[in-house]
């Protein structure tokens, strides 16, 4: 199934206003770890999956790639990218994930950020992922860590009768497949794996594992985010690098 969360109105509405504020997870953890892991983007041509509002793109146009095509399933995304992230570098197109053999073209960087975990086949995504890269090329994503992923409920901090967080509870963690969260609106799916799929998935088409993050939060996220200092205790978040090698 092709998921389209992101033109839920109720759910656009609250999503776009938590990305708008620059104070999130995404700002403080997550995208300073994926743009940590990027060797350059100067004369690249770059393929952003899961482009949502195209504030990474233009990231990439304005760091030296040479041309950045971003892709997401959602026409809401798309046309919020158009008018808040656009740049003659950047090219949008609203199209699944699942899709991407109908790109007639190859880049040298395929990134995604937060994006892989609604994808119900990744097996086949990174086939087409692997197919689309040239030689020597990376792929650089980020997913929800396997450990928030893999309880059934996604309910997992453990309090005391006063609220405090005692632990984080882990189950079903080799029980691969769908999860179901509300998230704003009721009925929000991602799919668990563990980190040896996501990296042996890797392995099999071709791609060359470099690094791995289970990033904490940047300083600045712990002064206007004090939550964030759970990261110490587990990760939201794993980034993972790799490169094609033939």
């Amino acid at each position: 199934m092709k998921q389209n969360i992101y033109d839920n109105p109720i759910f656009f509405k609250n999503y776009s206003s938590l990305r708008e504020s620059g104070v999130t997870y995404n700002d403080f953890v997550e995208q300073p770890a994926i743009k940590s892991v990027i060797s350059a983007l100067d004369d690249k041509c770059i393929l952003d999956l899961g482009c949502g509002n195209g504030k990474f793109a233009k990231y990439c146009a304005e760091n030296g790639a040479s041309k950045v095509l971003g892709v997401d399933i959602s026409r809401n995304m798309i046309e919020s990218a158009l008018k808040e992230n656009n740049h003659e570098k950047i090219e949008y197109i609203c199209m699944p994930m699942e899709d991407l053999e109908i790109l007639n073209q190859k880049f040298d960087i395929i990134i995604s950020s937060l994006a892989v975990h609604y994808i119900e086949d990744y097996s086949t995504l990174i086939e087409k992922v692997s197919n689309l890269l040239n030689n020597n090329g990376e792929f650089i994503f980020s997913t929800e860590h396997p450990i928030v992923t893999a309880r059934k409920e996604m309910d997992n901090w453990e309090k005391d009768l006063d609220g405090n967080r005692l632990h984080w509870a882990l189950d079903h963690y080799q029980e691969e497949g769908k999860r179901e969260q509300h998230w704003y609106v009721d009925g929000v799916i991602k799919y668990h794996r563990t980190i040896s799929t996501l990296i042996n998935t890797l392995i099999n088409n071709g791609l060359v594992l470099e690094k791995i993050i289970e990033p904490k939060s940047i300083p600045a996220g712990l002064e206007q985010m004090p939550q964030l200092i759970s990261e110490e205790r587990r990760p939201s978040f794993i980034v993972i690098k790799s490169r094609k090698n033939f």
